[in-house]
């Protein structure tokens, strides 16, 4: 019997961001339909971990920001921490570990502590030779492969049975009534469509011009369509300057959590963001997308691989340039608000047409 498929108790490391533990989700998925009684544990980032509520697969997590992923120091010197983590993993007594890595991330750290846990099966997908920290080695993945088809491929190639290779994520009825509660205290009726606008992302090269955003947000409103602009505290600046430029655009700053964000994200006709989070959102739940892409990642990597979208992005010879800082002024995302606005008015009429409906 395939040793994977036997596995009872599954680790699944996934140590980045809430949208790239979203895009797990059709891995897991096939995971937990071809051996139903396994129980998922996700490792993840104190990010990441917070969008397991969105996904059924998982039974547990275990939050951990580790010093193999650490960008900028922000992880103090603490060798305590590694050991404390590997003796919690050994007693948890996990069967297997599945590793989840983007194209340029290493399984073999993670693969080694798990190793040292006492993890008898570990796979995941590698460029580099690693001795046998991992159990099983898959290699020769294309660098511009999807990350949501690297996922699949890794449990594909372990035996899983993948049924769907879509985005999906659970949204409980109370987020989705949470939604409408708060779009109803901003005046936005329970029928009316109306475009939700993210000018946030982790990285400031992957960020449009807020004043641009603004700049969208203020058309959209004299089309009749109203505006949410939806934002963290640490991105009060953006959202501040977003909402000089479009005074009537309606401000949402940390006024959800990530399951009613879910939901609204569900709810709107449209959604305009940067590569970051709603992106993953919108193509889980079917909403359509502008995408203002920078030249950071290649498109085939993280782009909507099911819901109606528009990216957009000037063509540079320094892309992709895998940034989080830009030093030349982001002449990718030199995109007039205009040709924005034209995009968004498209797929705007094209979920009209469907759904006979439009701007009050």
């Amino acid at each position: 019997m395939n040793e994977w498929l036997a596995a009872r108790n599954i680790l699944a490391v996934r140590l980045d961001n809430i949208g790239d533990v979203v895009m797990l989700g059709p891995a897991l998925r096939a995971v937990k339909e071809t051996s139903p009684l396994s129980r998922v544990t996700l490792l993840a980032s104190p990010a990441g971990s917070g969008a397991a509520p969105l996904l059924p697969w998982v039974d547990d997590v275990i939050t951990l920001r580790p010093v193999w992923q650490d960008v900028g120091n922000r992880v103090a010197f603490d060798p305590a921490r590694e050991q404390e983590l590997i003796a919690l993993l050994a007693k948890r007594g996990f069967d297997a570990a599945l590793i989840f890595t983007s194209f340029s991330q290493t399984p073999h750290v993670p693969g080694y502590v798990c190793y040292l846990a006492g993890i008898p099966l570990r796979a995941g997908e590698s460029k580099e030779f690693g001795g046998t920290t991992l159990t099983t080695e898959v290699r020769g993945a294309p660098d511009a492969l999807h990350q949501a088809e690297r996922n699949l491929r890794l449990v594909e190639h372990l035996g899983f049975t993948v049924r769907d290779r879509d985005l999906m994520i659970f949204i409980p009825d109370a987020a989705r009534v949470a939604a409408r509660e708060l779009l109803a205290a901003q005046g936005i009726a329970p029928d009316r469509p109306f475009v939700l606008v993210h000018p946030g992302a982790s990285a400031a090269a992957r960020r449009y011009p807020a004043d641009r955003f603004g700049a969208v947000a203020a058309e959209l409103g004299a089309q009749g369509w109203p505006v949410v602009v939806t934002g963290t505290a640490r991105e009060s600046d953006i959202l501040a300057t977003v909402h000089a430029a479009a005074p009537n655009a309606i401000i949402l700053q940390d006024a959800t959590t990530l399951l009613d964000y879910a939901a609204l994200v569900a709810a709107a006709a449209l959604v305009i963001c940067n590569d970051t989070l709603p992106l993953h959102l919108a193509d889980a739940v079917g909403t359509p997308s502008v995408i203002l892409y920078a030249g950071t990642d290649l498109e085939s990597q993280w782009q909507p691989r099911r819901t109606p979208h528009r990216l957009l992005r000037r063509p540079t010879p320094c892309y992709p340039c895998y940034l989080f800082t830009c030093p030349i002024g982001q002449p990718c995302l030199d995109i007039p608000p205009a040709a924005v606005v034209a995009e968004a008015l498209a797929l705007l009429q094209e979920r009209v047409a469907v759904s006979q409906g439009g701007p009050a």
